[in-house]
């Protein structure tokens, strides 16, 4: 079962609530030069047409400082900037209007500097992330005779900790935080700690976690265990890949854990020798078709009599094929039984009749008001 939400105070990234009783938020980051504004404009509208909700935006130089105010003139969603080494593109990003900051603890450790970014984000309402990285922490503090080095969630923990008293100094209290690590048991150690110790929210990922196959299952790992356990606010997946891909990874591990939908579900067979119909290139065509409709619709594509109807049953619209037949489900109840090559207009023709009810208000997809699922966190309309 899923533990409760862990109760954060809600920060605003321009009009976007994150932690408080919002649903867990889902973010990304541009990969492209902030300078080339057309391009990097481009990727934005990318990312929110994908589903993304907030990006965040390098800020390295003064080339990309200077082109922070056109970015935000035509900014589609909210974009925060992310700071290292010189406070300077932090106090740039304030003054273009960005909506949030990122500071890393671990490249920008004057903490008078640190005041004065915080001291100016006060004055325009602007949210500052903490942002702790397990490849740039500060050097380990002098340790006592015989005192053994601190492990790395523990300098995780002191860098966040060192920031938070920095920002609390100054008056701040707008804070959200995340602990990144490549290695998924140092992060979620790392964030089951400082979950413990404050109520900021969490913006959950694992840093660099590689190429598309890898880094998404590094990444479904480390932030389905904890937002399984109640911790987590927001999240990035990060790959070594254009980043809109990251995007639907973290729609599947909503999905999956049920804590929000978005779009088409799938549910398919895995193959095997019991298969008795051409089952890939349908279920592919079915994803296919039905992702880019964008409805919150569960669809079924399953290719033998052992577990096919069960699980068509359990979907808004399914198929059990078998032997150049199949039987088309619509929550359990059958609609009709198709040859082979009907399959794709009927489950295509059923499929918008569900679309067309639902956007009438007169379908209530599966999960909703079971009393057997856990509920989930809706997308909300803005």
């Amino acid at each position: 079962m899923m533990s409760p939400r862990r109760k954060s105070k809600p920060v605003f990234v321009g009009d976007v609530q994150i932690g408080g009783d919002a649903p867990v938020v889902v973010q990304s980051m541009c990969a492209t030069d902030t300078a080339d504004i057309a391009a990097t404009v481009r990727q934005l509208n990318e990312l929110k047409d994908a589903g993304c909700e907030v990006v965040r935006i390098a800020v390295p130089d003064r080339a990309a400082a200077d082109a922070l105010p056109e970015i935000v003139r035509q900014k589609p969603l909210p974009i925060i900037a992310d700071i290292h080494f010189d406070y300077r593109w932090a106090l740039a990003a304030i003054d273009g209007g960005f909506d949030a900051l990122r500071l890393n603890p671990g490249n920008i450790r004057d903490a008078e500097k640190v005041k004065v970014v915080a001291q100016k984000a006060k004055e325009r309402g602007m949210p500052i992330r903490i942002g702790v990285n397990a490849g740039s922490l500060p050097p380990i503090r002098a340790l006592a005779d015989g005192e053994m080095p601190p492990t790395l969630p523990d300098r995780m923990v002191e860098a966040a900790l060192w920031e938070i008293k920095v920002l609390n100094d100054a008056g701040f209290d707008d804070i959200k935080i995340s602990m990144k690590a490549f290695d998924v048991p140092t992060m979620v150690e790392a964030y089951r700690r400082i979950a413990q110790l404050v109520e900021y929210p969490l913006h959950l990922g694992v840093t660099e976690a590689g190429t598309p196959r890898a880094g998404s299952v590094r990444s479904a790992i480390g932030i389905g265990m904890l937002l399984a356990e109640g911790v987590g606010d927001t999240i990035r997946v990060s790959l070594a890949a254009d980043p809109v891909e990251e995007v639907p990874v973290c729609w599947d591990i909503l999905n999956t854990l049920n804590i929000r939908k978005r779009g088409a579900t799938l549910v398919a067979c895995p193959t095997c020798g019991r298969i008795e119909i051409e089952l890939i290139p349908l279920a592919n065509k079915v994803e296919e078709y039905f992702t880019k409709r964008g409805k919150e619709i569960t669809v079924a594509v399953m290719g033998c009599v052992v577990n096919g109807p069960g699980e068509a049953k359990m979907a808004d619209l399914g198929i059990a094929g078998g032997k150049g037949r199949g039987v088309i489900f619509r929550k359990g109840e059958i609609v009709k039984t198709v040859d082979e090559p009907e399959f794709m207009s009927a489950l295509i023709e059923e499929g918008e009749k569900i679309i067309a009810e639902m956007e009438a208000g007169t379908y209530t997809p599966v999960g909703h008001g079971d009393e057997n699922m856990i509920p989930i966190m809706e997308v909300p309309s803005r």
